[in-house]
């Protein structure tokens, strides 16, 4: 099917919390058929749950005709606190654990490129760019920039202040139209759309989708095993996890109700699939959802009880972690952790 401009936008508009700017992105689809995309992500913790959010998003860039590249940020990784030792060995796990979350969404791989960061950052005109912006940006700049991304601390270490510099400048050396990232990337692609005209670079559109809350209440995060579901995670585990996330009832605002809108619902209405609950009859049978609002809603009015929708949840959870090869996963953890 053949999507107007108007759809294609509001396909790529789905789940976002902001788009820097939306009118640039409707020009650039005016003007081309098939632009380009990037999502990044620095080899650092494991890729959790939380993973399956942007991965997901990028099924919608490819249907609404971008091209879609993955950028796997080795360099990036190291910047942040990552032994070069392991570099390697944490590339080719973070390889594997997207081609398997991609397969388990049923994403065609073979219309996805992904890049390796260190294949193409240490080139002489790219780090001549580096060195450019670093002419350009001030200290505080980057310090600000990176903030909300890498590890600073009261004295950070000067590749921390150089990560935005390198992330900038992948826009241009990927060749990408579009980068797609979580809000917490938002001063980063500021800094970008900043800096790039400085040396002669086109600014580029910058797509942000919001950040998925911890089990915990918080972000969730690679490093805080209480806040994520890990993808080699066995089924008793998701369900303590699950069970014991924060999930007030009445309150939609939580952890619990994001991924289920984020990523279960997603799939479940694009597939116009419902969400089952099942309920002893005492506490008035099964029931089933056709989307997230009628979950939202009667969650806030109390008729769906916590405990009935995190277990629902945990079973959509452990099915769509069903795909993932754990065994594989286990055995190059074990090198690149």
């Amino acid at each position: 099917m053949i999507l107007d401009i108007e759809d294609r936008l509001k396909l790529i508009k789905r789940n976002t919390q902001e788009i820097v700017t939306e009118e640039e992105l409707r020009e650039l689809l005016k003007k081309k058929k098939n632009p380009v995309v990037y999502w990044g992500t620095a080899v650092t913790g494991k890729p959790s749950l939380a993973y399956f959010f942007p991965l997901l998003k990028l099924s919608d860039f490819s249907k609404a005709g971008f091209k879609v590249k993955i950028l796997l940020a080795d360099l990036h990784g190291a910047l942040d606190g990552t032994s070069w030792a392991i570099l390697e060995n944490r590339y080719a796990y973070y390889k594997e654990a997207i081609s398997q979350i991609l397969k388990a969404l049923g994403t065609d791989l073979k219309k996805i490129e992904f890049v390796q960061g260190s294949g193409f950052q240490l080139g002489h005109e790219y780090m001549y760019d580096v060195l450019k912006i670093a002419s350009l940006a001030s200290v505080h700049d980057c310090k600000k920039a990176a903030s909300e991304v890498v590890k600073l601390g009261d004295n950070p270490m000067l590749g921390g202040l150089i990560y935005p510099i390198m992330q900038s400048l992948d826009e241009q050396y990927l060749r990408v139209d579009v980068q797609f990232g979580g809000l917490d990337q938002r001063k980063i692609l500021m800094f970008a759309r900043e800096n790039l005209p400085k040396i002669g670079y086109d600014r580029r559109v910058e797509v942000m989708n919001p950040m998925i809350q911890g089990l915990i209440g918080k972000k969730m995060s690679s490093s805080d095993i209480k806040s994520k579901i890990d993808l080699t995670d066995d089924e008793k585990t998701i369900k303590d996890k699950i069970n014991s996330a924060y999930c007030l009832e009445g309150d939609s605002d939580c952890g619990v109700m994001d991924f289920l809108k984020y990523v279960i619902m997603t799939i479940k209405e694009d597939n116009k699939e419902k969400f089952l609950v099942e309920r002893p009859s005492k506490f008035g049978g099964n029931i089933s959802y056709a989307s997230y609002s009628e979950i939202e809603q009667a969650f806030i009015k109390k008729e769906l009880h916590p405990m009935d929708l995190k277990n629902a949840l945990a079973k959509e959870i452990i099915k769509l972690l069903s795909e993932i090869d754990k065994k594989k996963l286990d055995e190059l953890a074990k090198k690149a952790y």
